[in-house]
């Protein structure tokens, strides 16, 4: 089944009601961003979610000391790497670890070769927007690829029908404004999911980075 996860959750109600909708996944950013979060707030935010949901800290070229810190007092599940970070980076970390490239060619994606990971996200090097979707056509990978950058309820089929990833992670596609959900377009990106989980129930090879119970 394609996997969901929001990104950029800065406040309970937009977390609660990405998991109401069927977000399997809920990112927060600790890196600089206008939707970066205190940890304290994220770890008050993560007591109160329902069981089953995967929790994702965003980092960038963080210490590591600070990024094992800040995901002990949240309850993180998943470290995701957004920066710089070499492969040996990576391996420092005994939890599942997704690491992210942003792609303007087929040379960015033949980086991930060099990498060891849970899974990897292809995003796009321009904010919120995407990048060329023509490049996955031919794209193979046997560790799970989660899809990001610029996508939203009116795109996202079109990229489903070029490429079929482990799962999805939408942030500003379904915002506001920076930091804030719009709940319409929240709704209206998951029923696009909804609608293709019910005609695609197949799911791709590799663990299950964000396990339904």
């Amino acid at each position: 089944m394609l996997r969901v996860k929001i990104c950029g959750i800065t406040n309970l109600k937009d977390a609660m009601l990405s998991v109401e909708l069927g977000a399997d996944a809920l990112g927060f950013i600790f890196a600089p961003s206008p939707r970066r979060i205190e940890p304290l707030m994220a770890r008050e935010i993560i007591k109160r979610l329902p069981p089953f949901i995967t929790t994702v800290g965003v980092f960038a070229n963080e210490d590591i000391q600070k990024v094992k810190e800040i995901s002990s007092l949240c309850g993180i599940c998943v470290l995701q790497f957004h920066g710089d970070e070499p492969p040996q980076y990576c391996k420092l970390f005994s939890g599942k670890v997704i690491k992210a490239f942003k792609i303007e060619d087929k040379g960015d994606l033949e980086k991930l070769k060099e990498y060891e990971a849970s899974a990897f996200l292809l995003d796009s090097p321009k904010r919120g927007q995407p990048f060329d979707w023509n490049l996955l056509r031919d794209f193979r990978c046997d560790t799970p690829v989660i899809l990001a950058g610029g996508l939203n309820p009116y795109n996202l089929e079109l990229v489903l029908s070029i490429f079929r990833p482990y799962a999805v992670d939408v942030s500003s596609g379904v915002e506001a404004y920076p930091g804030k959900k719009d709940e319409t377009k929240l709704r209206r990106f998951m029923e696009v999911i909804r609608k293709w989980r019910e005609k695609d129930t197949s799911v791709p090879s590799g663990d299950a980075l964000f396990p339904k119970p």
